[in-house]
């Protein structure tokens, strides 16, 4: 059991190095060492699945000293925990799914070994995030899931959008993460109260926090700036507002990446890292109400971005903000449960959306829902289980999003009225903006243009082949029973911290009535044409411009950069080119070498300069005496 981390984690790292070095130009090589990675990590996440029972299972946590001096100890070390082990199941569970299917999405790519090297290097990079037991192990797989996933949105290079987009998210990131080292930085110092030899990892963290608010050796506002600077790398990773502008940029790498990285697993990691330092979170309450409140915000603000969008991956990829929100919400509430809960039946339909999307695209070649239409009907696999999963997001009985997006309004509901409305009308709209989306796209009569429906065989729309279906329907399992799979008992008692809300029956009714109602809008408006007037759709010009300008946050950023970074950056360039190299280190060296010049006239070795100097000193000094006399 020891060795079960270490295997789980290297698996699909062992996988990458074996594609790069002996099978970068054999396909079928690269697509069995990829998946075979993969395989064995799912597999060891089950076997400790199979050991993690009872209300307090044994903890695996296996340490290699990494650097050891005095005052100085960081650690290489893994942990294995009932998170760890949901989260394992998770990344690796969806991820095997994304791999098989990514064999027949992306069959005729001229690059497919490259994307199985990058994939498996991502799915490496996510696990080590997972089973990090220190903040340094941690901090150093969170730069390599941005580095990974730099690689696979801009995996078709050499198409400008792709390139922009993956230097966008980079970079973006890389913002938030100067904010996340500070938070780490921090809590090192806050470490070492108390004459306590200072650590960087979660287990001894997580007792000492607590010990040292209630002991009076460090204040909860003190913690609040710790677990702020923290959250960071949340509102990167997890892209809440204001920095959740990378991820619809996002969707230009090939679908199966969305559905990997941007649902599932990279975008988790920001919730995932919350959970895992809730021990700080929990004794910082003025952090949690901003954390609370963020991602209320976030939640409701994507969706409303969703309702205007017609590029279905952008439509799933605003959807993802705003289930992030309400997990990130549900954190700040109290609700720990809830929010993994939710993250984890999330990653099953929200992945079987992307996939679907893709399924889609696969065979209509284009991104745009008017384009599409009828789809129901000529890929019938694709269209229900698309439907299956839409309606699992909405949150519709008994599919699993009922379960854990009523958990997180029942936690709204008893903590904070206001949030509980605002994530009860994020409900609403999601159920719109995905009912507009399955009405468009998969109802009605096609829309395809007749050049692209002869791309299909015997001249027509088809579906998908097995490669890319079979992991469709699989991913309907979790995402039909996911509710009744346990895992809010499987995570009960694994934190510092956190409330525990029943079952509330009200609010299960409320948001079950609104999100029917936003699915039966959306339905008579688009399939039965009960569209406004073009007078009433004029007068709503005002509420839809912002909407589709994104409430012009890119341009606010984009101005700031031209105008307000960039200016900084050339005063910046200035004040070092002639103030700092010019005056200081430059103007240093030059009264140095004055100086050395004239020491050099002074000490030049020569007696009789030495004895002309002392005849100057002899005359200097009768003038002066001479002067006073008179």
């Amino acid at each position: 059991m020891v060795a079960l981390p270490w295997i789980l984690l290297f698996a699909p790292l062992l996988a990458c190095v074996a594609i790069v070095l002996g099978a970068r130009k054999s396909k079928p090589a690269s697509t069995a060492l990829a998946i075979g990675g993969l395989v064995v990590s799912f597999v060891c996440a089950l076997q400790a699945l199979m050991h993690a029972g009872g209300e307090h299972p044994q903890i695996i946590q296996s340490s290699l000293n990494w650097i050891n001096l005095p005052g100085l100890l960081l650690e290489f070390g893994l942990l294995l925990d009932k998170p760890a082990i949901l989260m394992s199941l998770v990344v690796t569970g969806v991820g095997l799914m994304v791999f098989i299917y990514s064999t027949g999405y992306m069959k005729e790519d001229r690059s497919y070994t490259r994307y199985f090297a990058c994939l498996s290097l991502f799915a490496f990079s996510m696990l080590g995030i997972v089973l990090s037991n220190n903040f340094v192990s941690l901090f150093i797989f969170w730069e390599l899931v941005g580095a990974s996933s730099y690689l696979l949105i801009g995996y078709w290079y050499e198409k400008p959008s792709a390139a922009a987009a993956g230097k966008k998210a980079f970079l973006v990131n890389r913002i938030a993460d100067f904010g996340f080292l500070l938070g780490i930085l921090t809590l090192w110092n806050i470490s070492g109260l108390g004459g306590h030899e200072k650590t960087l990892n979660f287990v001894e963290l997580a007792h000492r926090i607590p010990e040292f608010v209630h002991g009076g050796l460090i204040s909860s506002a003190t913690l609040s700036v710790a677990a702020a600077l923290v959250f960071c790398g949340v509102l990167g990773k997890s892209a809440q507002f204001p920095l959740h502008v990378w991820l619809p940029d996002a969707m230009e790498g090939p679908t199966p990446v969305s559905a990997l990285i941007h649902a599932a697993t990279m975008v988790a990691a920001g919730v995932y890292l919350i959970a895992r330092t809730y021990f700080l979170f929990w004794e910082a309450p003025q952090a949690l109400i901003m954390v609370a409140w963020i991602g209320g915000f976030t939640a409701l603000f994507a969706a409303s971005m969703a309702l205007v969008e017609n590029d279905i991956k952008r439509i799933l990829a605003f959807s993802t903000l705003s289930q992030l929100g309400y997990m990130v919400m549900a954190l700040g509430l109290g609700g720990y449960t809830a929010g993994i809960y939710h993250l984890t039946t999330h990653a099953f339909f929200k992945a079987l959306l992307f996939l679907g999307a893709g399924s889609a695209i696969h065979a209509v070649h284009s991104n745009d829902i008017w384009k599409m239409g009828g789809l129901l009907k000529k890929m019938p696999i694709t269209g229900w289980t698309f439907l299956l999963a839409t309606l699992a997001l909405c949150g519709i009985f008994p599919l699993s999003g009922f379960w854990s997006k009523d958990e997180i309004l029942a936690v709204a509901f008893h903590q904070n009225k206001i949030l509980y409305l605002v994530g009860t009308l994020t409900a609403g709209l999601t159920a719109f903006y995905m009912g507009r989306l399955f009405s468009i796209a998969f109802l009605g009569e096609s829309r395809v243009h007749h050049h692209e429906e002869s791309h299909g065989h015997h001249g027509g729309i088809h579906e998908s082949p097995w490669a890319m279906t079979i992991p469709l329907m699989l991913l309907t399992i979790p995402t039909i029973f996911g509710g009744f799979m346990g895992f809010p008992e499987f995570l009960h008692h694994t934190t510092h911290g956190g409330i525990h809300v029943e079952f509330n029956m009200t609010v299960a009714i409320i948001s079950s009535i609104v999100a029917i109602g936003g699915l039966a809008l959306a339905f008579m408006i688009y399939s039965k044409g009960m569209q406004p007037s073009a007078a009433a759709q004029k007068k709503l010009t005002w509420l839809a411009t912002p909407l589709t300008r994104k409430y012009w946050i890119d341009e606010i950023y984009r101005y700031l950069n031209q105008n307000v970074q960039q200016q900084g950056a050339v005063f910046l360039g200035l004040f070092e080119k002639y103030v700092i190299m010019g005056l200081f280190a430059n103007g240093m060296a030059k009264i140095t070498g004055v100086t050395g010049l004239v020491l050099r006239r002074i000490q030049t070795g020569r007696v009789q300069s030495y004895a002309f100097m002392v005849w100057i000193g002899f005359a200097a000094i009768f003038l002066w005496v001479f002067r006073w006399v008179q």
